[in-house]
């Protein structure tokens, strides 16, 4: 499947279909990684809250390098991961878009969000099985295949050319939405012109 030019449709959305590959493009790797960096965070904020109390500041200094040493071993296992996961999706992360006036729909295709959500739950399972809150977490999110934004609740846009990329965040969820080079100007400024509310980053 290829990038298709957005296209205005008879219903009046305009509508286009991105492939991306997961190999060439660090978007959805960074996504993952974030989410089990703020994972590790919180918990190793909690215990060096708990030595500080018990022990005070000098014991809380002592355990800086095991988060480091920890962040990069969540590292290693997240691109390990990742490449698992990219090899699966047959290296390719494929997503139609369908936008109006009102706000702007991101879903992988049929295929794809199948394979996602096998993925998924086999990620939880593994998660659970291990007592692993962080990976049984990591697989509830990447089970949500599809995402709506609406223009009038989004807080910030933030263009990334270089990536096909324009995050579009609303206060509790962030929407990737792409697009090919020949077209991304337009879909920038279409959002943003009709994002109100929100302070955008070019």
């Amino acid at each position: 499947m290829q990038n298709t030019r957005v296209t205005l449709c008879a219903d009046g959305k305009y509508r286009w279909t991105y492939e991306m590959s997961l190999f060439k493009n660090p978007t959805i790797f960074l996504l993952i990684w974030k989410i089990f960096f703020f994972i590790f965070l919180g918990v190793f904020a909690v215990v060096n809250i708990s030595d500080f109390i018990k022990w005070g500041p000098e014991k809380a200094l002592e355990n800086l390098p095991v988060l480091g040493y920890l962040l990069l071993g969540m590292t290693a296992v997240v691109g390990l991961g990742y490449l698992i996961y990219a090899a699966i999706m047959g290296g390719k992360y494929i997503v139609e878009f369908e936008m109006d006036e009102k706000g702007v729909l991101h879903k992988q295709t049929a295929s794809q969000a199948k394979k996602a959500k096998k993925l998924a739950r086999a990620t939880m399972a593994a998660g659970a099985a291990a007592g692993r809150i962080g990976t049984v977490g990591a697989g509830m999110n990447a089970q949500r295949t599809e995402m709506y934004s609406e223009f009038a609740k989004v807080r910030k846009v933030k263009a990334y050319p270089r990536r096909g990329l324009i995050k579009v965040n609303t206060r509790f969820e962030h929407n990737q939405v792409y697009a090919a080079k020949e077209d991304f100007a337009f879909v920038k400024n279409y959002i943003v012109s009709r994002c109100r509310n929100t302070k955008h980053n070019p």
